[in-house]
């Protein structure tokens, strides 16, 4: 083997040394731009093809280019861009040729019809005005593809996440097209568990009843808030924040809401993670004046939060807004009652120092309303407690919000101040979004010895925007008909003032009792505040009824005497006074109740009474709100003033008590051959009762309770002379209208149902007379006071 000598080796290395200088010359010529390479065009013509609709200057002005002037390449692909974004073609292609550039277009189509398929639950109005796209237009594929998500969205909203849509485009000639928006809607994505993380004070259960959004339960197919609906879960996290501040936890906080769609996509896990952090109670409180002239002892009494109560922003509120009207009251403008707070933590107490300042001179400008199609503007512009020109009070802007949303017409609602012409002006935007405030409904019972019955009823809470309610129905059932009707003004004169009117016809035939009746009846109201958690309700009635198919010698001698008097009319007048702080007072978690009414009646055949009825209730949660514990006691009195009184105005056993039947129970009249129940001119009856969870899964809604009633009706005007004694004793020895104590035990049911809140009880009277009827199933929609 021969090795190179070293000149040749060095020949052979110059000789590589000036190939790759070569090269690398050769890459940086190549690559490197060059006005040299660089091509410009001159066009002398601009010929256009392909366009129908869309003339020839329209696509010039869009290219930017012109004839007679230099164009780069660079220029010649600016121009495509602009033609292929305009959203005129589908397609476009420029051709420089020497001195002419020639530019293909091919249009889009012009829809013809829109049409909409597979859509069952959601009409194809409601899509319709959900889409951009329209007949007669361009067809633009960038459009089409977001109305397909619009309106899978919409599906969304309604519980259907799993819901497809899919645009098709059928070809039409004449370059027309149809377009259809093919859905499959799927089946409703349910909440299948609501669940908490981090809550310690209040189960999961308590916590699931303060939130609007529902879990899936055995009637899963007929509840609307089971679905899930992401808009919905701003709606709970404030309900909850809400429910936590009312109960002093000031550090509450929700670190996130976890939505998890299973792998099936046909449900959702909702996880809400807390912080909860302690509760905290008022410590010492006081009121300091800054400004000259105003006295803080004064404002000192209007204070309504004492040292130990829950810190909660309600009452903080109250005791401001009394403030604050007490300063009004003495032409005091712009004061504010400032609250100033210093935090114990060690002990969990907020000490707080009400400071009596002058506000910010802003007056309101005006107050905008949008969004408001069907609803009149004086219809929201009532909720406000302020006017153009006044000083613009913050607090007042928000009880005006929570006024706004209390309506029940609007399913999103906001109310925000901003700057107005000038500094010393505001302008106070509300934007609403209206939802249905009518309903007709349908219904069937059956009972056994009623039989089938049938009900058909309509509603409307906002009566031609005016926020007034209309209201009919018409109910059926063996041996009873009624018919009534009711219209409510609830700012009547613009002024907090609720006027009512209602109207009804009803027939019974042997229903409950052994004769018939017919009654017709006219009635007006007026309520208005008198307090603040007090309202005052003044009446006015009008009765016409009779009483027919009772039986000389056989029948009561009493209802006979009612029956020989024909039909009998009675006017009324009376009030109803309730003060109710349940669910509003300083302690959410309990609050008392109190009512007193009284009418004063003029009847047919001299009659004149006082009928006084009076209640008071107390209601309290215990064992972190999971047990509600109730105490309530009634009383009523009828005292004839003039005449005899009539079985329409007496009292009767059932309706103040559970587990006796109507008609059945109660004082009677059993001479000379009768067993007619009469009803009483007196009740007293005492209730307790407690409710609490069965430990079932809380989708179906279900809890139960237990209840005592200790009660009775007793007392009864005598006839023609002659004591009650004589008129109705059993065999001569009970007095049936005397004060025979009643008592009654039993277990309840309740439904939180698609209808609404249920009840059912189960009772067994422990102490009665025996003639006394009992009923031990008794099945009532629940309501409040």
């Amino acid at each position: 083997m021969m090795l190179p000598s070293r000149k040749g080796g060095m020949a052979l290395r110059l000789r590589f040394f000036s190939l790759m200088v070569f090269c690398l010359f050769s890459v940086g010529y190549f690559a490197a731009p060059s006005g040299a390479l660089a091509q410009d065009y001159r066009f002398s013509s601009i010929d256009i093809d392909g366009n129908v609709r869309v003339d020839d200057s329209t696509i010039l002005s869009v290219a930017r280019i012109g004839t007679g002037q230099t164009v780069s390449a660079a220029q010649i692909s600016a121009a495509f861009g602009n033609l292929s974004a305009s959203g005129l073609f589908e397609s476009v292609e420029l051709t420089p040729r020497g001195n002419r550039l020639l530019i293909e277009v091919v249009e889009y189509p012009i829809i013809g019809v829109v049409n909409f398929e597979g859509n069952r639950r959601i009409d194809d109005d409601v899509l319709a005005d959900a889409v951009q796209v329209r007949a007669g237009r361009v067809l633009s594929p960038s459009e089409v593809e977001a109305d397909a998500r619009a309106i899978a969205e919409l599906y969304a909203q309604r519980g259907r996440s799993a819901a497809e849509v899919t645009p098709q485009i059928l070809p039409r000639g004449d370059n027309r097209v149809d377009l259809a928006f093919v859905v499959r809607e799927g089946d409703v994505v349910e909440i299948e568990r609501l669940s908490f993380v981090g809550n310690r004070a209040f189960s999961s259960y308590r916590l699931r009843n303060v939130l609007n959004t529902k879990q899936a339960g055995i009637l899963r197919r007929l509840v609307q808030r089971d679905t899930f609906v992401a808009e919905r879960v701003a709606l709970d996290r404030q309900l909850l924040s809400d429910f936590y501040l009312a109960r002093g936890y000031i550090d509450f906080e929700i670190l996130s809401v976890t939505p998890e769609l299973s792998r099936e996509r046909d449900r959702f896990f909702l996880t809400f993670n807390l912080r909860e952090g302690e509760q905290f109670r008022f410590g010492d409180i006081s009121v300091v004046s800054e400004v000259e002239g105003v006295d803080a002892a004064d404002y000192e009494r209007e204070l309504r939060v004492r040292s130990g109560d829950i810190f909660a922003p309600n009452t903080l509120e109250m005791s401001i807004a009394r403030m604050e009207s007490l300063a009004e009251s003495r032409g005091l403008r712009f004061i504010r009652a400032e609250p100033r707070f210093d935090r114990d933590n060690a002990n969990r107490l907020v000490n707080v120092e009400f400071a009596i300042v002058r506000g910010e001179r802003v007056f309101v400008e005006r107050i905008d309303i949008q969004g408001n199609t069907s609803t009149r503007d004086d219809v929201i512009r009532r909720q406000f407690r302020l006017a153009e020109g006044d000083p613009l009070n913050p607090r007042k802007i928000r009880e005006a919000a929570e006024r706004i949303r209390a309506l029940g017409y609007f399913s999103e609602s906001s109310v925000e101040p901003r700057s107005g012409s000038t500094p010393d002006q505001a302008i106070v935007d509300v934007e609403v979004e209206e939802t249905t405030t009518g309903s007709l409904g349908f219904s069937a019972s059956y009972g056994a010895d009623q039989g089938i019955g049938f009900g058909i009823s309509f509603s409307e809470q906002n009566f031609l925007g005016r926020g007034q309610q209309v209201s009919a129905s018409f109910n059926t059932v063996k041996g009873s008909r009624d018919i009534s009707a009711s219209f409510s003004e609830p700012a009547l004169m613009g002024r907090d003032l609720t006027y009512t009117f209602s109207l009804g016809y009803r027939e019974t035939s042997e229903f409950n009792a052994n004769f018939d009746t017919r009654e017709a009846f006219l009635n007006n109201s007026l309520g208005f505040p008198v307090s603040e958690f007090g309202r005052l309700t003044l009446r006015q009635g009008l009765l016409a009824e009779r009483l027919t198919g009772l039986v000389s010698g056989t029948d009561s001698e009493r209802l006979i005497d009612d029956q020989t008097g024909g039909t009998s009319v009675t006017g009324t007048l009376g009030f109803t006074y309730v003060h109710d702080t349940r669910n509003r007072g300083v302690d959410p978690s309990r609050g008392w109740i109190f009512s007193f009414e009284q009418d004063v009646g003029v009847g047919s055949q001299s009659r004149r009474f006082l009928k006084t009825e009076a209640r008071a209730g107390y209601e309290m949660a215990v064992l972190n709100e999971s047990v509600t514990l109730k105490a309530d006691g009634r009383l009523g009195i009828l005292h004839m003033i003039d005449g005899r009184s009539r079985y329409r105005d007496r009292f009767q056993l059932a309706s103040v008590m559970r587990g006796f039947a109507a008609g059945d129970s109660g004082v009677r009249d059993f001479v000379p051959a009768a067993d007619d129940v009469l009803g009483g001119t007196r009740y007293a009856v005492v209730s307790l009762e407690a409710q609490f969870p069965l430990g079932l899964p809380e989708e179906y809604g279900l809890s139960g309770g237990v209840f005592a009633d200790v009660g009775t009706v007793w007392g009864l005007d005598g006839i023609d002379g002659r004591p009650p004694s004589e008129i109705n004793t059993s065999d001569g020895t009970t007095d049936t209208a005397s004060l025979n104590l009643r008592a009654t035990l039993g277990v309840s049911l309740f439904w939180d149902s698609p209808i609404g809140p249920l009840r059912f009880d189960l009772s067994r009277p422990l102490r009665k007379l025996d003639s006394d009827e009992t009923q031990n199933f008794d099945f009532s929609i629940v309501s409040t006071f």
